[in-house]
């Protein structure tokens, strides 16, 4: 790919480029595709979850998203691995709640909140590459669907119980095979990738296969990114040493375990062989004592034979 096409990541865009609303097109575009809805962004928000702090540089809410109908997005990009990550979404999704609740105000200002992540590390197990979660309750009993009342869905301007709680949506970008099939793979394509196929034609691509191309950046964002792709590269390696210790130590583990049931079997085999010639003995007539200094066994042992 010749260096004039070659596009800048997401995640580098996200925190940099998305945030003006000349951009907004291309956020749009990414959020329209994954949600199956049309996306109209009225205004980047702050949040204490996203500021930049030098210790947090890859664990942070990255960008939080005011949409037309009032929900709001939270976007975050995961580089590093973190156990605790559904957890993570759990706690950020509370906190910008909170965050935009007035006191004073009845629960029904309660604000919909969406998460996006986009992960590039293994996260929990499953064969697909994009999951979404929603809060449904069932009955125990009936095994029902609980539904709003028609006063409820007047009020809170829906028709499901699970569109008044939070939606999550998770992207395990390194789990997708490259093949597009549709118009959000092509995203993803995208966001693996850092490359606009001139066939792509998703929301927002447009838009992003001219904003986003590395040749666009003045000569300071051009090092800023290019000092943030070699700490991603230096994560990246910190993570793959990490990875290789914890399989090397596995390894040794697993080789210490079958050397030593491999120490054990020549031993019981030993016992086997002292009892199979302090038998012999025995039944020759032979003392026990003169046994016992023979074979290595003990006199109680020799007497069970």
């Amino acid at each position: 790919m010749s260096n004039k096409k070659k596009h800048i990541r997401f995640d580098w865009a996200i925190k940099k480029l998305l945030r003006s609303k000349a951009n907004f097109s291309i956020l749009e575009g990414f959020l329209s595709e994954l949600l199956g809805q049309d996306i109209k962004i009225i205004e980047i928000l702050d949040s204490e979850g996203n500021k930049e702090t030098s210790d947090d540089k890859f664990n942070r809410v990255d960008i939080l998203v005011k949409e037309a109908s009032g929900q709001i997005i939270i976007i975050e990009i995961q580089n590093t691995r973190e156990l605790d990550y559904f957890l993570k979404i759990l706690y950020n999704t509370s906190k910008v709640i909170s965050e935009h609740m007035r006191e004073g105000v009845p629960y029904t200002e309660v604000k919909k909140v969406i998460t996006v992540s986009v992960v590039y590390f293994s996260l929990g197990q499953g064969l697909d590459y994009v999951y979404h979660g929603d809060t449904t309750f069932k009955g125990i009993h009936k095994n029902d669907i609980l539904q709003l009342s028609e006063k409820q869905k007047e009020i809170f301007k829906s028709s499901m119980v699970s569109s008044i709680f939070p939606n999550h949506y998770i992207i395990k970008v390194n789990d997708f095979d490259d093949i597009a099939r549709d118009s959000l793979d092509e995203w993803i394509y995208f966001l693996k990738n850092s490359e606009i196929k001139d066939e792509f034609n998703a929301k927002g691509l447009a838009e992003a296969r001219e904003k986003l191309r590395e040749i666009n950046l003045g000569e300071k964002e051009l090092r800023a990114y290019r000092r943030y792709l070699e700490q991603l590269h230096y994560e990246a390696s910190i993570a793959e040493t990490i990875k290789f210790e914890e399989e090397f130590a596995k390894r040794k583990a697993r080789e210490e375990g079958r050397e030593e049931g491999r120490e054990e079997g020549r031993e019981e085999g030993r016992e086997d062989k002292a009892r199979e010639i302090a038998k012999l003995l025995k039944d020759a007539g032979d003392s026990l004592a003169k046994i016992s200094t023979i074979t290595g066994l003990s006199i109680s042992d020799i007497e069970k034979l």
